[in-house]
């Protein structure tokens, strides 16, 4: 994690079997991304549309103890496969808007996937 005065950015890395066209392409499905993005170990994805294109948008409604928390953005870049970005605002907590970058390297065997989350720096703590 690297951290300035008013922004936090968060990275992840990991490795899949899959090649980066097919995880690519995950994240853009709503039928598969509906299994994955937003998703909590209690709560349960109640609503997954996107609109996968440059300015389309996405709301992904996360079911947690009865309550809805909605995800939502607009893509920023889509280069089929190697890089998504778009916007993530959850409005349930805070109108703020972060950017998040998904970055997929191909492999002579599957694929790596570098996410970068970059927010504002009083939600370092989560």
């Amino acid at each position: 994690m690297t951290r300035t005065d008013d922004r936090v950015i968060v990275r992840v890395t990991h490795r899949f079997d899959a090649s980066a066209e097919r995880v690519y392409d995950a994240f853009l499905d709503p039928n598969r991304a509906g299994k994955f993005m937003f998703a909590t170990a209690t709560g349960q994805i109640v609503r997954c549309e996107i609109d996968a294109r440059v300015g389309g948008t996405f709301t992904i409604v996360d079911r947690r103890d009865g309550e809805d928390v909605a995800h939502t953005g607009k893509y920023l870049t889509l280069e089929r496969p190697r890089r998504i970005a778009f916007t993530l605002s959850v409005e349930k907590y805070t109108d703020e808007t972060g950017t998040v970058m998904i970055d997929i390297a191909p492999l002579p065997k599957g694929c790596e996937l570098t996410l970068t989350h970059e927010m504002t720096a009083r939600y370092a703590p989560y």
